[in-house]
């Protein structure tokens, strides 16, 4: 068990008292206010409107779609480009990725058009978060939001348009900024290069990102442990990893602490932080061969029942709506259901 990547930090509803930088970048700017577009025709039934969907969650890539009845935000665009542009290069599990084509038009059928996309958050600069993110701002005329840090590795490290500058608009760990009616904060993740999760807040319900990270550091616990709707890593089963066909220095990259998140430490940081307004829990980033969703939803389910906590498979279906909390692990190449989630 990979115990040593996360303390068990307790949830008592106030920020953890430590000191930590900013962002270590110049003084932030004040926070542009994006303008709203027309009001979206989706059906949010007796909710506020705030909906979910993932286009693909792993190494082959990630990408999804949070939005409220004004508007709403890609996280990350590591899908495939539209299909012009690549090959229909097949995974191990006989898929091919969803591209940013199908992406739209799957947003389309749940009645949001691609002008009501307004933004992008870029978590971090790898290729499976990133690859198609010049396409996505360009077909919404939308901007990227990311941190200096994030931004200068993008520049660096991948082979993107330059032109993606003219797109940025610069954010800062732990202050807050506006796309439309939602509040989003970034924070700080431990991943091997730089990295964030974001909080986002709409209507008093708090949707988190914590996605590629090798360990759940104090302020990543903090923003994590306040979420209605939580996405949390869950990359690799420990057992898995260690009897697999990787070399020793990938089994050691993944495991380290700037690596990835095993299921056994996020699950058990899931029951050791549940409270009452955690509603549902989505697994992310689950390694194709190292993980199984089956094993994944298995080990979260456990340690969430351990608490005595009644747990459903997020169906939607009569006898899974009155449980605590609902868990659902992100298809890798397909897209997820489309959830009203408040």
């Amino acid at each position: 068990m990979a115990g040593h990547k996360y303390k068990g930090y307790t949830n008592d509803g106030r920020p953890l008292k430590i000191a930590f930088d900013v962002d270590g970048d110049d003084t932030p700017p004040a926070q542009p206010m994006v303008e709203p577009s027309i009001p979206f025709t989706y059906d949010t039934g007796a909710g506020k409107g705030l909906c979910f969907i993932s286009f693909g969650s792993g190494s082959s890539g990630n990408c999804a779609y949070l939005g409220t009845p004004r508007g709403g935000i890609l996280i990350d665009a590591g899908i495939r480009e539209p299909v012009k542009y690549h090959r229909k290069k097949k995974n191990p599990d006989n898929q091919v990725a969803i591209t940013l084509d199908q992406a739209f038009a799957e947003l389309e059928r749940n009645g949001v058009s691609q002008d009501m996309v307004k933004g992008v958050l870029l978590t971090h600069a790898h290729q499976d978060h990133m690859r198609c993110l010049y396409p996505a701002v360009s077909r919404c005329h939308c901007s990227v939001y990311c941190t200096m840090g994030v931004m200068a590795q993008l520049q660096q490290r991948c082979r993107i348009s330059s032109r993606i500058r003219d797109h940025h608009v610069p954010i800062f760990k732990e202050i807050p900024f506006r796309i439309l009616d939602m509040e989003i904060t970034a924070f700080e993740t431990k991943h091997d290069v730089k990295s964030v999760g974001f909080s986002i807040e709409y209507e008093g319900e708090r949707f988190v990102v914590g996605s590629d990270m090798g360990s759940i550091t104090e302020r990543a616990a903090y923003y994590m442990s306040r979420a209605n709707y939580l996405m949390i890593e869950c990359d690799y089963d420990l057992k898995k990893l260690e009897e697999g066909g990787y070399s020793e220095f990938l089994k050691n990259r993944v495991k380290k602490d700037d690596g990835h998140l095993d299921n056994v430490v996020a699950a058990r940081f899931v029951a050791d932080h549940y409270h009452e307004g955690l509603r549902n829990v989505f697994l992310c980033h689950l390694s194709e061969k190292n993980n199984d969703p089956a094993l994944a939803l298995a080990t979260m389910r456990e340690a969430l029942e351990a608490r005595g906590l009644t747990v459903g498979d997020a169906s939607n279906a009569a006898d899974q709506r009155d449980r605590n909390v609902q868990i659902y692990a992100l298809p890798r190449y397909t897209s997820s259901d489309w959830f009203v989630l408040a």
